[in-house]
């Protein structure tokens, strides 16, 4: 374990499931010392399991900076990142009344480009998979679901979506 008393209070907190705290004393463990790529790493971390995405990206960009040739850290970021990306996706969905078929293809490309950062995030293939069925891209939902069932076989969940797309595209097929 680490032999700065900030981290230890940090991990100690951790371990209590006090992410605030933990994130309280990762903070201070950067006041003393800005330019530690591994704190930031792990308070990014801390920041991305408390919800708190923005600032997570921001600490994993600082890591990343820092040490760009510590591929976790990389990695991490790329996936906070794409995390940001469906989050964007996702808000848009979820007012379909604001929503058009140009806002539906810029969403595509973020999901698109989400997949692109961390190609093993189910969420951001599922969500790729609807906005495709909302624009009536039945083919390409599909497809979108059946690289994140080759992921993850055992979701079953996945397969009921994938019955839902058939449903969809039958019924599109019925009404052109």
């Amino acid at each position: 374990m680490n032999n700065n008393p900030y981290i230890q209070n940090a991990y100690r907190c951790i371990l209590q499931n006090d992410f605030e705290e933990a994130i309280r004393w990762f903070e201070q463990a950067l006041q003393a010392n800005p330019g530690d790529a591994e704190v930031h790493y792990r308070c990014s971390i801390t920041y991305g399991r408390s919800g708190y995405l923005e600032q997570a990206v921001l600490h994993a960009e600082k890591a990343s900076a820092l040490q760009p040739d510590q591929s976790a850290y990389v990695l991490h970021l790329q996936h906070l990142q794409a995390r940001t990306l469906v989050q964007g996706a996702r808000k848009l969905l979820e007012q379909p009344e604001q929503y058009t078929s140009t806002a539906l293809y810029q969403a595509v490309q973020q999901l698109k480009q989400a997949v692109s950062l961390d190609p093993l995030d189910p969420e951001a293939y599922v969500w790729l998979a609807m906005v495709y069925s909302e624009l009536n891209e039945h083919a390409l939902a599909m497809a979108a679901l059946k690289d994140v069932i080759g992921l993850y076989p055992q979701e079953s969940s996945l397969q009921q979506l994938m019955e839902e797309l058939k449903k969809r595209l039958k019924l599109y097929m019925h009404d052109s």
